[in-house]
C-alpha cells in the first residue's frame, strides 16, 4: 500500500486511482492528518506500506523524521512540481529517498520505488520461490516456468506473500496491503475468497497447494513439494513413463 500526503483532495484522488488501476492500494491523507495517523498506526498496518509519497506543502520537511520514528525500510518520495536546486537539496538532507518530478506516471513510481528498495533493502525486481517466480513490476508470475495470468487482486496476493515467504501472514496483513487500510467499500473477509480462489490455481499447475493456511494465525508460501505429496507426484510420473 502507498501513502499520498497533499492538501489537495483533487491531488490525492488522481494517485488513488492511478494506483488502482495498477492493483495498489493507496491511503490518501492531509498533511494535518499524517502525524496522527502514524502516531496511531498499528505494526500491521505500517509493515503494508510501499512507499510514502509527500507532495508539497509546509510541514512537508518535518515529515520523514517523524515517519521513521515508526517506519523505518518504506522508502520515502517527495513530489514537486515547481522543483529548483534549493529545494531538492533541502528534501534530500531532510530524510527524502527521492525527489520526482510532476506529473509522473504511476507506473514510473513503481519503477523507481522498486529501485530504492534493491539498493537500500538488497531487494530483488523478482524472488523465486520453488516452481513459482514472482515479479514486482507489475508482470504477472511464472509458475512451473510458464507465465501465468491472475487476475490483479490474486496476483498482488501472491507477490505479498513471496515477498514475505519464511513467514506467516494475517488476513488483516493482506486486506491492508491489497485494498488499503480505509477501505469501507470492501469487507475484509473478501481475502479469503481471492486467497482460495489462488490457493486452486496454483495448485491445478503445480499439482499441490504451496499456500499453508492456519486457522487465526495466517498464510505462508511454501517454496517446496510437501514431502506427503511428492511420493504421489513421483508415481503419477512413473506411470506416465510406463505408458510411454
Amino acid at each position: 500500500m502507498f501513502v499520498i500526503v497533499d492538501e489537495r483532495e483533487i491531488v490525492t484522488a488522481g494517485y488513488v486511482s492511478g494506483f488502482e488501476r495498477e492493483g495498489f492500494a493507496c491511503l490518501a491523507l492531509s498533511p494535518a492528518e499524517l502525524p496522527e495517523w502514524v502516531k496511531t498506526a498499528s505494526e500491521d498496518d505500517l509493515a503494508s506500506i510501499e512507499a510514502f509519497l509527500l507532495g508539497d506543502c509546509v510541514e512537508r520537511p518535518d515529515f520523514p523524521r517523524m515517519v521513521r520514528t515508526r517506519c523505518d525500510d518504506a522508502p520515502i518520495l517527495a513530489l514537486d512540481e515547481r522543483p529548483s536546486l534549493d529545494q531538492t537539496l533541502e528534501l534530500f538532507a531532510c530524510g527524502v529517498d527521492d525527489v520526482l518530478r510532476k506529473p509522473i506516471h504511476v507506473r514510473e513510481i513503481l519503477a523507481r520505488v522498486g529501485a530504492i528498495r534493491r539498493r537500500t533493502m538488497r531487494e530483488a525486481d523478482n524472488l523465486e520461490i520453488g516452481q513459482i517466480r514472482v515479479f514486482f513490476d507489475g508482470r504477472d508470475p511464472v509458475i512451473g516456468g510458464e507465465v501465468f495470468e491472475l487476475p490483479r487482486r490474486e496476483r498482488r496476493i501472491l507477490e505479498y506473500l513471496a515477498r514475505n515467504h519464511g513467514r506467516r501472514v494475517t488476513k488483516t496483513q493482506i486486506y491492508n496491503a491489497v485494498y488499503g487500510l480505509m477501505n469501507e467499500e470492501v469487507d475484509e473477509c473478501v481475502v479469503e475468497s481471492h486467497v482460495s480462489k489462488l490457493r486452486k490455481k496454483l495448485k491445478d499447475r503445480l499439482g499441490y497447494d504451496p499456500v499453508e493456511s492456519k486457522r487465526y494465525i495466517g498464510y505462508m508460501l511454501k517454496a517446496q513439494v510437501p514431502a506427503l505429496e511428492a511420493p504421489v507426484r513421483v508415481a503419477e510420473s512413473r506411470r506416465v513413463l510406463e505408458r510411454v
